[in-house]
């Protein structure tokens, strides 16, 4: 409930109202306590007590409880005891306008960030990478950005991871060693991120945080994400909300002091948050809690314990709401005094002591004064809520879905020309290319065996001499070899005198004979063999 003069009514004790003044709200704040114990019913207080001012709140819904805020609330025996104590006479119950996001796209407009917006520090955490897969991831992101090849998806992601393996060769002067165990140990993350739906997470149309910052009929819009099937897997909830709180600062222009922030964002689970999260990690999220309160956001953590938050960035959170913490065992007693000298204490009571005594609704509250010190914590009790307390139905949350002013702007996923397609088309031309090098080197080899057979038959050609000449040259020679056979016969005979006993014919005749017939067949051969 708003009260101009008293700013955010949130919490009522023996001394009055305690409220968060407008101007003090973007100084970060935290809702701690024990399961059940009330921080979501006090968280939907916030958020509505904001909505009332104008000021759009983010927050994610573990349970599907914060789905109730889109409804309006009603008068029970609990809320009419308290009017009284609270000062309140007539309620007016009144619902706040929502937008229901999901990352899945069941609950809710889908919420989407590309892998590029992302960038290689998340990405990294949200894969669980050593430091040299860290390393290797980074050279993948520069060697994309070199290339403007844009990493908008999960097969944009593989595609590049492929192609720098394949060329690791070639950027290791400049980058250092591509191991290719490490771009494996990559892709196996990736598989892994996949199997949790996270391929939905990543693409386009990308998410745009100036839809976050909206209102309505001079309320601000409450943007509720669905996160009761987000948070079963806690490095991509923690993730994702790291984002879009990282993208909020990056985005938002600074704008100093404000009399009431642009944005509230609600960081429910916070533990989540900072477990196995690097040092350089939580420096980054100091820095960003730090300095967005520039830009008039603030930041409000949710968790069980103040344990929970890191000591740095828990002294950055000047709104407290305390709920109560059982101590049953040494480390929950820590918890308990480390709880306990958070707040600026106050001599009516043990501080550490009303942490254990605390009811349903019960918290310790201490709010920044005007001059952004922290108020003396007061046992109080919160104010009951304005709007439906409880989930809604399904029925109700799918017609606000189909109401709201953003309804199918995320709704269909879009594939865009991206690093997927490029290098696909690349590795096609490149392959093309190949082939049709090795056809050429073919042809010419083709072409070379052809011009070499026709030069050696051209020399052969030029060896053999004519047809007719080979023939008259076969003539030539066996009939002077005829001849001098004869003659070499009949000079025989006549020194001898001699003649074959078995023939009246002489050797002479005979040998005539024999030479015409052989004389006759070795032409016949030539010019035969000539005609092949």
């Amino acid at each position: 409930m708003y009260d101009k003069d008293r700013g955010l009514y949130i919490a009522h004790c023996e001394n009055g109202p305690l409220s968060i003044i407008g101007k003090m709200a973007n100084r970060h704040g935290l809702v701690a306590g024990a399961t059940g114990t009330g921080k979501t019913v006090t968280l939907q207080v916030l958020a509505e007590s904001f909505c009332q001012i104008g000021v759009p709140c983010f927050m994610a819904d573990m349970k599907g409880d914060v789905s109730g805020i889109s409804q309006p609330g009603k008068l029970s025996s609990f809320i009419e005891k308290r009017l009284p104590e609270f000062g309140i006479e007539n309620p007016e119950f009144q619902p706040c306008p929502v937008r229901f996001y999901d990352v899945f796209g069941e609950q809710g407009h889908p919420m989407r960030a590309t892998v590029s917006q992302m960038g290689p520090q998340l990405l990294s955490r949200l894969l669980g990478l050593n430091e040299t897969q860290d390393g290797v991831l980074n050279v993948v992101f520069r060697i994309a950005d070199e290339r403007g090849l844009k990493i908008l998806d999960i097969k944009d992601l593989r595609a590049t991871l492929d192609f720098v393996a394949q060329h690791a060769g070639e950027y290791s002067t400049k980058y250092g060693n591509i191991a290719a165990a490490s771009v494996g140990a990559i892709q196996r993350a990736i598989l892994q991120l996949e199997s949790q739906g996270a391929e939905k997470f990543f693409g386009e149309p990308a998410f745009d945080i100036e839809d976050l910052m909206q209102t309505e009929g001079g309320k601000g819009v409450m943007s509720v994400l669905a996160a009761d099937k987000l948070m079963l897997q806690p490095k991509l909830y923690s993730t994702f909300l790291l984002w879009l709180m990282s993208d909020i600062y990056s985005k938002l222009p600074e704008v100093g002091d404000l009399d009431k922030p642009k944005l509230i964002f609600f960081f429910d689970e916070a533990h989540m948050l900072f477990e196995d999260t690097s040092k350089a990690m939580v420096d980054k999220i100091e820095q960003v809690i730090r300095l967005i309160r520039s830009k008039g956001v603030g930041i409000y953590f949710v968790t069980q314990s103040p344990t929970d938050i890191p000591v740095n960035i828990l002294g950055q959170l000047g709104n407290r709401i305390q709920h109560a913490l059982r101590a049953y065992t040494p480390k929950d007693q820590k918890a308990v005094k480390t709880a306990a000298d958070t707040f600026r204490a106050n001599p009516a009571f043990k501080t550490d002591e009303a942490i254990m005594n605390l009811g349903t609704g019960e918290a310790l509250v201490s709010f920044l004064d005007e001059k952004g010190a922290p108020s003396m914590v007061e046992q109080a009790k919160i104010l009951f809520p304005l709007s439906q307390i409880g989930a809604i139905t399904e029925g109700q949350r799918l017609d606000l879905i189909k109401q709201s002013r953003i309804y199918g702007k995320y709704d269909t996923a879009v594939d865009n020309v991206s690093a997927y397609e490029i290098l696909m088309k690349e590795a096609e031309e490149a392959k093309k290319a190949a082939e049709e090098e090795a056809a050429a080197t073919e042809e010419e080899k083709a072409k070379a065996a052809a011009e070499k057979e026709k030069e050696k038959e051209e020399k052969e050609k030029k060896k053999k001499p004519g047809f007719f000449k080979r023939v008259w040259k076969s003539i030539v020679t066996a009939v002077t070899s005829t001849i001098a056979a004869i003659v070499a016969a009949f000079v025989t005979e006549k020194i001898t005198g001699k003649k074959s006993r078995k023939s009246s014919t002489s050797n002479t005749g005979r040998i005539i004979k024999n030479a015409t017939s052989a004389a006759t067949r070795t032409i016949t051969r030539d010019i035969l063999g000539n005609m092949k």
